[in-house]
């Protein structure tokens, strides 16, 4: 590959890596706020939750899809953008101003425009800078929400779930499509070239990849592997820290990153990929290959 074919794969590097710093920034400011997702991050429970919330959230969509109401869609997708816009800048301005009438007007403020800028000018760079944002702070959220092993067992089911309605299935590819004709702003965008447009050119999955205008990735495919980083970096204890990191957190960031890289030889070859099969299965491998180094266990009961 030349330097102009490899600038996108570059870009999705980028975009991974700037998510794991928001949500590790984010941390502890949602820690401060209490806004944990689980009463008790400990259950073996809440991930089977996650699960049953997915699926009802994904067969609603599809039903919708089937009978054309984009609207109702659209109006879904955003009110659920809102309110993590809403969990992020609270927690934002809660840790500046105290809980004060001035932080509540600053969140109402941030989250409507945030919105109202993603809807009205949904160009590719808007889309990823606040996207980067909404996946730092959903894995920010869920990673204070579960502990260790909870996170695990999660995200190896959402690794076989999502071989199996894009491999097996398809629903999820028939989910992908329409959101992106609908053009809602779920996932994010790394353009070929220059002149491309999101707006104008925007992004069809049936394409040969040659005329794709840019690649695309779903917002899940950020989030999901990066709650491992931010549980291991909340509940982890007696591993040694590098810049404040435990290093099975450094381990869960670049086995992730490296997931990433197999997952993009494999879209180059042109066809839609499960992407959390090897974004997830890096971010297990990487955390536990640091585990296993430093011989932090003390996640594991009676260990």
């Amino acid at each position: 590959m030349n330097a102009r074919q490899t600038a996108p794969f570059i870009g999705m590097g980028v975009l991974m890596i700037a998510v794991q710093v928001v949500a590790i920034f984010l941390t502890p400011l949602m820690l401060g706020a209490g806004y944990e997702a689980f009463e008790d991050p400990e259950s073996a429970a809440n991930p089977l939750y996650f699960i049953v919330i997915l699926l009802i959230f994904t067969g609603v969509l599809l039903w919708l899809i089937k009978r054309g109401k984009d609207v109702v869609i659209k109006a879904i997708i955003a009110l659920s953008i809102l309110f993590i816009f809403g969990y992020i800048y609270s927690a934002l301005f809660l840790a500046l101003l105290g809980s004060t009438l001035l932080m509540w007007a600053l969140t109402i403020f941030a989250t409507v425009a945030s919105g109202a800028l993603l809807y009205v000018y949904p160009e590719w760079y808007v889309i990823d800078i606040l996207g980067v944002l909404i996946c730092g702070g959903a894995a920010a959220i869920f990673g204070i929400s579960l502990t260790i092993l909870p996170v695990l067992l999660l995200l190896v089911v959402l690794a076989v779930y999502d071989a199996i309605s894009v491999y097996r299935t398809k629903h999820m590819v028939d989910l992908a499509e329409s959101v992106i004709s609908m053009k809602t702003p779920i996932l994010v965008v790394v353009p070929k070239s220059r002149s491309y447009s999101y707006i104008k050119d925007g992004v069809e999955l049936s394409e040969e990849k040659e005329e794709r205008g840019a690649y695309i990735m779903g917002m899940g495919d950020l989030i999901m592997p990066n709650i491992l980083v931010i549980s291991s970096l909340a509940f982890l204890s007696g591993a040694p820290v590098i810049l404040g990191l435990p290093l099975p957190t450094i381990g869960a960031m670049a086995g992730t990153l490296c997931g990433l890289a197999a997952l993009l030889w494999f879209v180059s070859g042109g066809k839609p990929q499960a992407g959390l099969p090897l974004l997830n299965g890096g971010a297990i491998t990487g955390f536990l290959i640091l585990c296993a180094l430093t011989g932090t266990w003390g996640w594991i009961p009676g260990m």
